[in-house]
């Protein structure tokens, strides 16, 4: 007789029973609920995850280019404070939450993963933060109304990363300050972004090629086209 496959209908209560309230080692100020070595979810593959509807656990992880741009904001507050701020593939939440800490006016945490956005509000209300989010793909239309808008590590695959850049490209054209943490990932356009400054990020092995990724904070340039 075939094994029952028990569908995860309780995120929240899924998310408690596979996280632990952990401090990224680039960011203490902020707890999150991250998966570590010892816990289940790290074991499970693709596969395993999605006889039991839930996608690859993004979310339980705080990746380089994140705890990259959330230490940048805040240390240097003044970036996003009172400012509506766009966090585009938030992940954990680790920088609309930094943001929401350094006085962004309005945070919006965005990505297309559901079961993300139940992890963001957990880890928001840990920190004592109020944020909005939103599961529609905003890289579909036109740019969200902001000032500032970050993007943590999302330039790991060639369509998204021609997505997110021209995304990018739309709202600096609207007036917005783009900035991005990204450990110069496979896909990441480096032409087109300024340096801002360069963190070493203690990672694991499980997770990248070794146990400290370069990161940098980098902020998007117009296009050739666009300067003359």
């Amino acid at each position: 007789m075939a094994a029952r496959v028990t569908k995860v209908t309780d995120w929240p209560a899924f998310i408690l029973a596979n996280t632990r309230l952990l401090s990224p080692p680039l960011v203490p100020e902020i707890r999150l609920h991250l998966a570590e070595e010892s816990l289940e979810i790290w074991r499970k593959t693709e596969e395993e995850l999605a006889k039991i509807n839930v996608p690859p656990p993004f979310w339980a992880f705080a990746w380089a280019g994140g705890q990259a741009l959330a230490r940048f904001l805040l240390d240097d507050p003044g970036l996003v404070k009172g400012k509506r701020v766009l966090d585009l593939g938030t992940g954990c939440g680790i920088t609309a939450i930094a943001a929401a800490l350094a006085g962004a006016s309005t945070v919006l945490a965005a990505d297309i993963d559901a079961v993300a956005l139940q992890a963001v509000v957990l880890n928001a209300a840990a920190a004592g933060v109020t944020l909005a989010t939103t599961s529609a793909n905003l890289l579909l239309a036109p740019p969200e109304p902001c000032d500032v808008l970050l993007i943590g590590d999302l330039f790991y695959e060639r369509s998204l990363a021609v997505a997110a850049l021209a995304y990018a490209d739309a709202a600096l054209a609207q007036g917005a300050r783009v900035l991005a943490g990204d450990p110069m990932r496979s896909y990441f356009p480096k032409d087109r972004f300024e340096r801002r400054t360069t963190y070493q990020v203690p990672v694991t092995r499980e997770l990248e090629d070794s146990e400290i990724k370069s990161t940098a904070v980098w902020e998007l340039r117009r296009p050739p086209a666009a300067a003359n």
